[in-house]
């Protein structure tokens, strides 16, 4: 049996021992939580990449320099700032690098402000919706690494920035995100099937006689000359012609956009090659111009000036109106059919 004393010292052993271990306990949840709050701030700050495109529904690109754009989900393609429809193939280009866009490494202490304050002032701002419009994920994308095997980046609201990459892929990722203007553009300048053209007229300003009007009646296509004053042929056309022609409007894009040509206005002065008008069973129609644009290869020893054969690679097409684009003769050369060809 203990004395008193004993069973005085005894129950202080106790109390000190809960005491420890409540002690023990909260300090231990409170740095195992601490961790884990740590951990998912870490987490989040270094993980840039959506791997379910398919939810991105719009992507919002920003910079410094007044260049914003908003590439918007569609059905099955994408629009380009609420107008234009996008390059697919640009558009495919940016979803892959948000797709895989991974950290490669933490950059040193020591040069993480200039960092920050290069993709505040230089980099382009990044903002990702879902299709109910909720933010999904916000970053900066900053410039190349010395070796251009990296790309700085840094999410919204942080303070640490990363070196990124994409992982098979050597290069500089912000090309991927800092096409401007025109450059997002689809450059589809007739791309229709068959049974969506109602009448196309092919307009040889030099060559009248070789011009020419389809017009859709029911399952075939009247032919007839484009003035007329050329002589019709008295033998009806051969429809299976006219379809193989129809067929070639599927796909034929231009090389790139120059709304920006200074020459613009003195070329389209000038009497075209050829003048297209297609109109679609729903209404719209688009005409298209096109300029030769002739093949220069070298100086005239006598004037100096350049000297220019008849070759033409090129031509200057004027859209609507509205678009100043550069084509190749050798994608649209396979429409340049003439009255003639439609009959056997």
């Amino acid at each position: 049996m203990l004395n008193p004393i004993g069973r005085t010292m005894k129950n202080k052993t106790l109390i000190l021992l809960l005491f420890f271990v409540l002690v023990g306990g909260t300090t231990l949840y409170y740095l195992l939580n601490s961790d884990d709050r740590k951990s998912t701030i870490l987490y989040e700050e270094r993980s840039f990449a959506i791997e379910d495109t398919a939810a991105i529904y719009k992507i919002f690109l920003a910079d410094r320099f007044d260049h914003q754009t908003t590439l918007e989900r569609k059905g099955t393609h994408w629009t380009y700032n609420g107008k234009y429809k996008a390059n697919a193939n640009a558009v495919e280009n940016l979803l892959d690098a948000i797709k895989r866009v991974k950290m490669q490494f933490k950059p040193p202490n020591a040069a993480v402000n200039n960092l920050v304050k290069s993709l505040a002032t230089e980099g382009i701002k990044v903002e990702l919706y879902d299709r109910q419009n909720n933010l999904m994920k916000a970053y900066y994308i900053g410039g190349s690494t010395p070796d251009e095997r990296g790309t700085y980046i840094m999410i919204e609201g942080a303070n640490q920035p990363y070196v990124a990459s994409i992982p098979a892929w050597t290069g500089n990722i912000r090309f991927r995100y800092n096409l401007t203007g025109d450059d997002w553009r689809d450059k589809t300048v007739f791309g229709l099937s068959a049974d969506q053209i109602q009448a196309i007229s092919i307009n040889y300003p030099l060559q009248r006689n070789q011009s020419f009007t389809l017009v859709r009646n029911q399952q075939q296509f009247d032919l007839s000359p484009f003035y007329d004053l050329t002589p019709r042929k008295p033998q009806a056309p051969n429809q299976g012609k006219i379809q193989a022609y129809l067929y070639l409007f599927d796909h034929l894009l231009a090389e790139s956009f120059i709304n920006g040509q200074a020459k613009r206005d003195s070329i389209l002065q000038q009497i075209p090659f050829c003048e297209i008008r297609l109109e679609q069973t729903d209404g719209t129609i688009k005409e298209v111009a096109l300029h030769p644009r002739y093949f220069q290869t070298g100086l005239d020893e006598k004037t100096g000036g350049g000297t220019v054969e008849t070759i033409v690679e090129r031509y200057y097409a004027n859209v609507d109106n509205e678009d100043f684009m550069l084509v190749q003769n050798e994608v649209f050369k396979k429409i340049f059919w003439s009255y003639d060809f439609f009959f056997d």
